[in-house]
């Protein structure tokens, strides 16, 4: 019986759409998301990114998303091969210190990091370290864009992890890479294999010479369309996005692109109904920390069954590039 229940208390009011069954702590699962500007220097950046952790974990998070290659600036806006450079090994450097963190906080850790896995094979690759300190699942970006200041394909072989969940000491999660955000099909093959939180590292922000014409909208359809993932598929998203200016520079020191990339921040957590929990700033360094109630995942998929009703007999022209006549 409810506790409240038993001391003659009336019964909190529900809000709509939220169960009535009695709330078990344990269901609740703490998500962190940090936001911040990187400098040239990985090492700064590094330490910048240790500190945010550690103060999301003292804020009470217990899995915690980094943004996308935080320990560099988006060096994609330029086909430069010095690049490589910023590269490290899996485990490396980086996962060493992210695992040390992830020991002592007793949390579970998403990192975003330039892969070097052999001579000429890098990978955008995220680690998942669970709160013991080891590196539970890894997965490598699987879409990879080529766009103006996105030149991705230039550095990053396509992933071939596949969609996967990976557990954590927190429960079943699963991570996704920026670009990934635009593909339902991703979403919806993480969610089958058990993922109740979907994690999306990001780096994602505007030619400030488009900003006036298409910022709002490029920026409302980013979000609206990982909000239609947590619908979707009855489960959390959350996307940590990089702020500030960032102009690459070339060899001699002068801006590859005068405009550079404003990224836009906004980091934020949609719960199984698609509304948005809490939502960062647009242009500062910030931590977001968000209790998840699991029980939200499993009312929604009952309520709203679409993994249930799922045509899986009608969807194999799905596995071609383009239905031709």
């Amino acid at each position: 019986m409810n506790s409240s229940r038993r001391q003659g208390k009336p019964p909190s009011k529900r809000r709509a759409g939220e169960s009535s069954a009695p709330r078990d702590s344990s269901c609740v699962v703490r998500v962190g998301l940090t936001q911040m500007a990187c400098s040239a220097d990985p090492r700064e950046n590094l330490e910048r990114q240790l500190r945010l952790i550690e103060r999301a974990a003292r804020e009470g998070a217990q899995v915690i998303c980094t943004q996308e290659l935080f320990r560099t600036q988006y060096f994609c806006q330029a086909e430069d091969h010095r690049f490589f450079d910023l590269a490290e090994p899996i485990p490396g450097p980086s996962t060493r210190a992210l695992a040390r963190l992830a020991r002592r906080r007793r949390v579970a850790i998403i990192g975003s990091l330039f892969e070097r896995r052999a001579a000429g094979l890098y990978h955008n690759t995220a680690v998942i370290i669970d709160a013991d300190g080891r590196l539970a699942g890894l997965y490598r970006k699987m879409h990879i864009p080529d766009d103006p200041l996105y030149y991705e394909k230039f550095y990053f072989t396509m992933g071939d992890t596949g969609f996967q969940a990976c557990q954590t000491a927190y429960g079943k999660i699963g991570v996704l890479i920026c670009w990934d955000q635009w593909f339902p099909e991703a979403a919806r093959l993480t969610a089958l294999a058990g993922a109740q939180v979907l994690f999306y590292p990001t780096a994602i922000g505007w030619h400030p010479s488009e900003k006036s014409r298409y910022g709002s909208q490029q920026r409302e359809a980013w979000e609206l369309m990982q909000r239609s993932h947590a619908i979707a598929n009855g489960c959390y998203v959350c996307a940590a996005n990089r702020v500030g200016l960032e102009r690459i520079l070339d060899q001699k020191g002068r801006p590859v692109n005068e405009d550079g990339i404003e990224f836009w921040g906004g980091s934020f957590v949609a719960g199984p109904d698609g509304q948005v929990i809490a939502r960062a700033s647009a242009d500062r360094e910030q931590v977001l920390v968000v209790a998840c109630d699991m029980q939200r995942v499993e009312f929604s998929r009952t309520h709203w069954p679409f993994l249930r009703d799922r045509r899986v007999d009608a969807y194999a022209d799905l596995g071609r590039r383009f239905v031709d006549g």
